[in-house]
């Protein structure tokens, strides 16, 4: 039964208790802000909405990125950003027996995580690490990726922070970690055994047992979002841990995008940046033989003239029909690619 986009009858920051918020794309590109996204945040803090920073960026230490924040204005504490090297440096200790020796392909953030969980870093392959940990790191060389290949085809257990093959940067999008790992795997023919990052849902369940480790309650699932411009990452996380989410358009993801969305990577809200904390989600509603509609906007869908059209290609409501849409068109076997889909300009 396919699983339509949601409406809320409070804003997003009143109807959750703790957003689990993305930063590559949502709070920032690189050093520079994305626009509104401080004076929303701001704003949920104040209708009493609890901030987590959920990255998969495994370079920068906790407060490194708190210190980015606090210079947007933001009221943050290092323990309130979850980077991938805090949770890979957990998931390798539960691995391999205390003490081992870990190889860590890696910026200095992740070697700390690594050692702060009793583990052993080492840089050389030939002492036989008991695992190799692969983080994204744009000073990595080319011997660095060789050391982590020999490991690995040593009996290294391979693990990675993230699987992202792309990172928005201020200049546009870079190769990620994803993009990175691809070289050991090429050259080794083993994948890694597991990955610290989304689109793991880990680090949402680990954001929310930090959040009670100072003597908060616990904040269920259902009263958890998890934000992010990443259908593939932070909205499949969402899906795979139980949680909603809202996907925004200030990153990655795209209409077309999303129209095209397979049932697993489909977010629960979509809106074009993070202003939607402070703003009730109109729900979309099915008149059948594929019109949809929300808000005031109107969506279309003929799979048999194969023509899709909307009322207003600037508006998000109509965007958020087009979506319900097409989703129900494929799932009932249409082709999505043989139709024309509508060019939104939000």
């Amino acid at each position: 039964m396919t699983r339509f986009l949601k409406g809320t009858t409070a804003p997003i920051a009143e109807a959750y208790k703790l957003a689990l918020l993305d930063l590559d794309g949502v709070v920032y590109r690189g050093k520079n802000p994305v626009e509104h996204a401080a004076a929303s945040i701001r704003a949920a803090e104040a209708a009493g909405m609890t901030i987590e920073y959920t990255t998969n960026n495994s370079s920068r230490f906790q407060h490194v990125v708190a210190d980015q924040l606090k210079g947007f204005d933001l009221d943050v504490e290092p323990w309130q950003v979850i980077t991938s090297s805090v949770v890979a440096a957990r998931m390798v200790a539960k691995a391999v027996p205390a003490g081992s020796t870990v190889l860590v392909v890696g910026a200095e953030h992740l070697r700390e995580e690594v050692t702060r969980a009793g583990l052993v870093v080492t840089d050389d392959p030939t002492v036989k690490p008991a695992a190799v940990i692969q983080g994204w790191f744009p000073e990595m060389t080319w011997q660095m990726m060789a050391n982590a290949a020999f490991a690995v085809e040593a009996g290294a257990t391979y693990f990675v922070t993230n699987r992202d093959l792309t990172i928005p940067r201020e200049l546009g999008i870079a190769p990620g970690c994803g993009s990175m790992i691809r070289a050991v795997i090429a050259a080794t023919g083993v994948e890694p055994v597991a990955s610290a990052g989304k689109p793991e849902s880990y680090m949402y369940d680990e954001a929310r047992e930090l959040n009670a480790s100072g003597g908060q309650s616990l904040v269920p699932k259902d009263e958890s979002i998890a934000i992010g411009d990443r259908l593939d990452t932070d909205i499949e996380a969402g899906n795979r841990g139980g949680y909603d989410s809202l996907a925004v358009l200030t990153g990655v993801t795209n209409p077309h995008e999303l129209m095209l969305a397979p049932a697993h990577l489909r977010p629960t809200y979509v809106a074009p940046d993070l202003r939607a904390l402070g703003e009730t989600m109109p729900e979309p509603r099915d008149h059948g033989d594929g019109r949809w509609t929300c808000g005031g906007a109107e969506a279309v869908l003929d799979a048999a003239a194969g023509t899709f059209v909307v009322s207003d290609a600037t508006s998000v409501d109509a965007l958020r029909a087009a979506i319900c849409a097409a989703w129900q068109a494929a799932d009932a076997g249409v082709d999505m690619t043989a139709i024309t889909l509508p060019e939104f300009t939000l």
